[in-house]
């Protein structure tokens, strides 16, 4: 997605929106800002997306296809054991929480300040659902009694390591987070005996 003179006119639509809607919320920005910092026209707007909800919905589906290449990509060579892999999670989170420009999760952004409704919430939904199925499947090739349990923790973790970092400007929250589940896995594995 790239906003250079050879991107096509939907690329500098989406990537325009993307920056805009991650650094001032959906609400705060208006198409017509959209528009005219894109270079693009109204129409190609309705041609390409037609209308905001659908780029929302675009917006949302590219940050959620980024970060699951992202962590899926870095994963594996950041610990061989799936435990490990669970906490290096939380090593990637906190990597997003020192770059510039990091400001919350573009899943919460949305779900606080837009009805959520639709295909944005299918987008919502699909995200979170990945997000579960990810540490259940880590916590099952551990060979963890309760995975879905253990995985709905963990996600109240990520979730809550996203928000601190955001709303106290602490990037160490991921730090934090990331004892915590140590802490939360490590019980588990004492109680499961």
């Amino acid at each position: 997605m790239g906003t250079g003179p050879r991107a096509t006119v939907r690329d500098r639509l989406l990537a325009t929106a993307d920056r805009l809607f991650y650094a001032e919320g959906v609400h705060a920005v208006g198409i017509d800002r959209i528009l005219a910092e894109a270079g693009v026209a109204k129409a190609s707007l309705y041609a390409h997306f037609g209308g905001k909800d659908a780029l929302v919905e675009a917006y949302l589906e590219g940050r959620s296809a980024d970060w699951r290449a992202h962590v899926e990509a870095e994963l594996p060579g950041r610990a061989d054991d799936p435990v490990d892999r669970v906490l290096a999670v939380f090593d990637l989170l906190g990597e997003w929480f020192a770059a510039p420009g990091y400001r919350g999760c573009p899943f919460i952004n949305v779900a606080a300040e837009y009805a959520v409704e639709g295909a944005v919430a299918a987008v919502l939904g699909r995200h979170r659902t990945w997000v579960r199925a990810l540490f259940e499947g880590l916590l099952e090739e551990a060979g963890h009694a309760a995975p879905q349990a253990a995985a709905r923790h963990l996600v109240m973790l990520y979730d809550g390591a996203m928000v601190a970092a955001h709303l106290d400007g602490d990037p160490t929250a991921a730090r934090d987070a990331r004892e915590a589940a140590r802490t939360l896995l490590t019980r588990e594995r004492v109680d499961a005996r």
